[in-house]
């Protein structure tokens, strides 16, 4: 069985190899960024199982995932991150990948998931996958009403009205009316700046 882990850590990195190697049936390449495990995917007889962290340089996210399941004979890629949410976890399942393994994951279960992984299987721990997420109210979004954060959903994407009416299923005037209550309730004169109070408050 033949894995490759990347990622940027290395402390983190050489302990994951050790562990798997300590299996006497794996047989492991490391590296610490995406460049250099695109290098050795090309390079490389085809690996059971790729291992990408979600945070090392190159990566740029779910993107990075893509590329690599793209690469070669559609080698089974697995995320591996520290950071990663669950909805991160669930995109990269959807997308195909064949799992994801949070650093936190004990020893043990992270050799078998591994191996679970490389067998054909897809992974993601139940627990972290079943685990409620910290929902923080954000005090901006708690003035609006759910109808309006849509309509300030739409403006931040830079939407016309017409197309926030479509998406929305109402009616363009239904549509300005919210925009008067959200200008007012944001304290902004326009659009641009409704948007821009939006993102800056990280509301989207």
């Amino acid at each position: 069985m033949r894995i490759l882990v990347a990622d940027d850590h290395d402390l983190l990195r050489d302990t994951l190899v050790m562990f798997l190697d300590n299996e006497g049936t794996i047989e492991t390449a490391a590296v610490g960024t995406f460049t250099q495990a695109v290098e050795r995917i090309e390079a490389d007889a085809p690996y059971d199982l790729i291992l990408l962290d979600y945070n090392m340089p190159g990566m740029n996210g779910l993107d990075g995932l893509k590329t690599a399941m793209a690469m070669g004979d559609g080698q089974r890629v697995a995320l591996i991150s520290g950071e990663a949410t669950r909805q991160i976890a669930e995109s990269a399942l959807e997308a195909g990948a064949a799992g994801f393994i949070p650093k936190s994951l004990p020893a043990k279960s992270l050799v078998n998931a591994v191996k679970f992984m490389a067998m054909g299987e897809q992974y993601a721990p139940i627990d972290f996958m079943t685990a409620a997420e910290d929902v923080t109210t954000h005090p901006l979004a708690e003035k609006l009403t759910e109808r309006e954060l849509q309509v300030l959903k739409g403006l931040t994407e830079g939407k016309s009205n017409k197309e926030i009416a479509r998406d929305l299923d109402i009616q363009e005037p239904t549509v300005k009316l919210h925009m008067k209550t959200l200008y007012r309730k944001l304290e902004a004169s326009n659009r641009t700046q409704a948007a821009l109070i939006a993102r800056e408050a990280g509301l989207f």
